[in-house]
């Protein structure tokens, strides 16, 4: 669940109290917004996450529901995830999570897992608890996997095992003085094929392997005012998995995950509403593939 709270300026000074325009909590975090978008681009998507028995684990549920997104959902005895994002005017987010929900999640049942697994060709880890203890066993089952390490410091060791167990590596650069180092070290220590760290407006970074060195690649512009970048790493990361998982260039992955980028920061994230498949061709012209 994010609680989102449009503020008037972004650091905000200290004060008593802020009039705002509006306070709105929504369902939908990473992996809600990651398997919605795959789903809107046409790819076969199935849902596996925990969620509390409150009315926020009903509403997540509803948002699947509603978008279509087939969804099993295991307890988590800490209730369902939350966060607070506090939004500035240019569409800019600082995100608060609350760390303390969601703990004590058990480990994905072995038997669902490889039963999802078998049924897919490709897995997309978020950094959770159970996601993490269920890399090897991706591994195992033969599937493609991928991640989102977000805006890892290119230090924390907990993102080590997600870096170097997944086949597509994504992370934001936002922490990061200088990629190129973290992205030469996940595709030596790990099986990665491809790391993208994004950059925001300013584009990103690519690693291949066997490349002699990262690309960089601008961003697209939106095609409607920015309102709000949150979900916009999400969006990237679907629109650049439709391609991959097309079998499509690497350019055009970039370019597919670039536009749906683009759409997401014009969508108040209030609303979940990703780039559908008609709209990226269209947007794409002649390039789409697949």
């Amino acid at each position: 669940m994010d609680t989102l709270v449009y503020t008037p300026q972004l650091p905000l000074p200290y004060a008593d109290s802020y009039m705002v325009p509006t306070i709105t909590t929504r369902a939908g975090h990473t992996g809600d917004a990651v398997a919605l978008g795959l789903h809107a681009l046409g790819l076969r998507t199935h849902h596996l996450d925990a969620i509390g028995d409150d009315h926020e684990g009903e509403l997540v549920r509803r948002l699947h529901d509603d978008h279509g997104v087939p969804f099993t959902a295991l307890p988590s005895p800490g209730g369902t995830k939350r966060a607070v994002n506090l939004v500035g005017p240019d569409g800019r987010r600082l995100s608060l999570y609350d760390v303390g929900r969601g703990d004590g999640t058990a480990d994905f049942p072995a038997e669902l897992l490889d039963r999802l697994a078998g049924a897919a060709r490709h897995v997309h880890v978020s950094i959770t608890h159970p996601g993490a203890n269920a890399l090897a066993r991706l591994t195992r089952a033969g599937v493609t996997v991928s991640t989102d390490l977000h805006n890892w410091d290119g230090e924390n060791p907990y993102h080590e095992a997600f870096a170097h167990a997944a086949d597509v590596v994504f992370l934001s650069a936002a922490a990061l003085a200088d990629p190129e180092p973290v992205l030469r070290r996940i595709v030596a220590h790990g099986r990665a094929r491809v790391v993208v760290a994004t950059a925001g407006a300013d584009g990103g970074h690519l690693l291949e392997r066997g490349a002699s060195a990262p690309v960089r690649f601008a961003a697209t512009a939106p095609p409607a005012p920015v309102v709000d970048s949150n979900g916009a790493g999400d969006a990237f990361v679907s629109g650049f998995l439709y391609g991959w998982l097309s079998g499509a260039p690497t350019a055009d992955c970039v370019r597919y995950a670039t536009l749906c980028g683009a759409h997401a920061c014009t969508v108040a994230a209030t609303e979940m509403a990703p780039l559908d498949l008609v709209t990226l061709r269209e947007r794409a012209g002649a390039a789409v593939t697949g």
